[in-house]
């Protein structure tokens, strides 16, 4: 399942150094704008402790984790919206992702020097936010303006198109985002035909010195303050941290790095499950002696669906499917041992998977 998760924010926040943590990839991090100039794409995979877990018990050839594409797009200015610096590029890249990690500065050093002179978070915030919110008024004006004159004629349709339209144009001027923007069916799928920017769920990162990344500091809780009614996640992670541990060689000592700090696990865990959890997604396993594996798909996806991210001949012939629930296969440590406990359920078409299951398709082509 290609989803790609998009690192935005201003020039010089911390998005490449992030990036390279997330992804091990060495993308340009320089102290200068526009360091990054075309988006850097990585493949992260998505920490689960429960294929760790499968993979012991079954002892097989191969273990393969889940994945999350994550995307450095390159640093945006005032004026993005109108074409300014790398601005048509930058909203073009952000277009392409199904979510947004915005990355915002929560730290003072001299030595990196802030696009804008000083360090205001809630102000860089904005910033992107405008220039977001500006371009999408220019796409549903766009689409307001084609419809118009065809509702003019009578046609029904057109008519409920421009009234969601116009309603949608009114939220955005008031300065929120399309993703607050509550409306039927109908008008979810005229924001989701017109790909909106500000539709796509989105994390905060707020990149903060190593003295912050406990409890944060003035700057990050007034950034909290300020994005508190938004439907968002805010995490703590500081960006040199990250780096310093990416470098180290062995899971030991990045342990004893992390333990010195006061830090359970790397903050880059917490960006990737956030970032999971931000696309709906769960997850599903499939184990055998050639590999256990982990599946990406989205919630309340059923079976034949979940199939077909394997391969999708499986869709096609779907007959039924296998199913162990994670808790019972590790209880009686393997799938015979569940199946003769009765632990192995038989589901049909309709069956809506649920994060954690252990399946088996059965199918026909």
């Amino acid at each position: 399942m290609a989803l790609k998760c998009g690192i935005v924010g201003l020039p010089n926040v911390g998005k490449s150094t992030l990036f390279n943590a997330l992804t091990s990839a060495k993308a340009l991090a320089a102290n200068y704008p526009f360091a990054t100039k075309d988006p850097n794409v990585g493949v992260i995979t998505v920490p689960d402790p429960r294929l760790d877990k499968l993979a012991e018990l079954v002892n097989p050839q191969k273990v393969q984790p889940t994945t999350v594409d994550i995307v450095d797009i390159a640093g945006l200015i005032k004026g993005a919206s109108k074409g300014e610096g790398l601005g048509n590029q930058f909203l073009g890249n952000i277009r392409e992702v199904d979510a947004i990690v915005h990355v915002v500065r929560c730290f003072e050093d001299d030595n990196v020097v802030h696009v804008d002179g000083s360090v205001d978070p809630v102000r860089d915030k904005m910033i992107i936010d405008t220039e977001l919110i500006l371009k999408d008024i220019e796409t549903v004006e766009k689409r307001a303006d084609r419809v118009r004159k065809i509702a003019k004629s009578g046609d029904k349709s057109a008519q409920k198109v421009v009234a969601v339209a116009d309603a949608l144009l009114a939220h955005l001027e008031s300065e929120k985002p399309a993703r607050s923007f509550e409306t039927e069916e109908e008008g979810e799928q005229l924001i989701k035909e017109m790909m909106l920017l500000t539709a796509k769920p989105i994390l905060y990162v707020c990149n903060v010195d190593e003295d912050s990344i406990l409890d944060g500091n003035a700057l990050t809780k007034a950034f909290q303050e300020d994005v508190k009614d938004e439907d968002a996640g805010v995490i703590l992670i500081s960006a040199g941290i990250e780096a310093d541990i990416a470098e180290l060689e062995s899971k030991e000592e990045r342990m004893e790095f992390l333990e010195d700090m006061g830090l359970s696990e790397p903050g880059v865990n917490k960006v990737i499950r956030a970032a999971y959890d931000l696309l709906k997604l769960i997850t599903y396993f499939t184990a055998g002696e050639k590999e256990v594996r982990a599946w990406t798909i989205r919630n309340g996806t059923k079976a034949p669906g979940a199939a077909g991210v394997i391969h999708t001949d499986f869709e096609k012939g779907f007959i039924r499917a296998e199913v162990i629930k994670y808790a019972d296969y590790v209880e009686y440590g393997s799938e015979s041992a569940a199946r003769e406990a009765g632990k192995l359920g038989v589901e049909g078409k309709e069956y809506v998977v649920t994060d954690g299951d252990v399946m088996h398709f059965r199918f026909n082509v």
